[in-house]
């Protein structure tokens, strides 16, 4: 993967735009999936990343990068996220915090791991119990509305919710023990 990230730098550095089409294909959905360890929305979650990619393009970030892409990508997404938390919620969070950046920092951010995690959410996803699955799907990957989906499947609005939410706290559990296996 970091001969792939060092072609698309080298692109974007010679002005070649197709190779942002390609570095967003290719990071989108681990950097929101990524960003949902942070925040309880996943449409946050892709606000935060969406934000990022702009900035990155517009104010050609990319010329200031030597190497791999990903560290930077995932460590901004981090900390972006983080900030917007804070800003928020009125309580102060800095002993989690703290934990947190231990933990990024402790982890290696390697393609082979972020695509071994994204396999094992992928995985996880599968294992949800169905309604929450399809509700999550049609959430996350079909880009739904609640209420779309809520007319699709024939159940409320907070149903949906319910649902959905609950498939974020499965998948965010199981996100923290695949972590933690893979710092292990």
């Amino acid at each position: 993967m970091g001969s792939k990230d060092l072609k698309i730098l080298e692109n974007l550095k010679n002005g070649d735009a197709s190779a942002y089409k390609e570095l967003f294909d290719e990071y989108y959905m681990p950097l929101s999936i990524y960003a949902l360890k942070y925040c309880d929305s996943f449409q946050l979650a892709e606000d935060i990343v969406q934000d990022l990619f702009v900035k990155f393009w517009d104010e050609k970030l990319y010329m200031k990068l030597e190497g791999v892409i990903s560290p930077y990508l995932f460590r901004s997404v981090k900390n972006n996220t983080l900030q917007i938390v804070r800003k928020q919620t009125k309580y102060r969070f800095e002993e989690i915090e703290d934990q947190v950046n231990k933990l990024i920092a402790d982890e290696k951010l390697d393609m082979t791991a972020i695509e071994d995690r994204k396999k094992k959410l992928l995985k996880e996803v599968e294992l949800l119990p169905e309604k929450s699955k399809e509700v999550f799907k049609a959430i996350v990957l079909e880009n739904m509305k609640y209420k779309e989906v809520a007319e699709q499947f024939s159940i409320s609005v907070n149903t949906v919710k319910t649902h959905y939410s609950r498939a974020l706290k499965q998948l965010r559990n199981s996100l923290d023990v695949i972590i933690m296996l893979l710092l292990v």
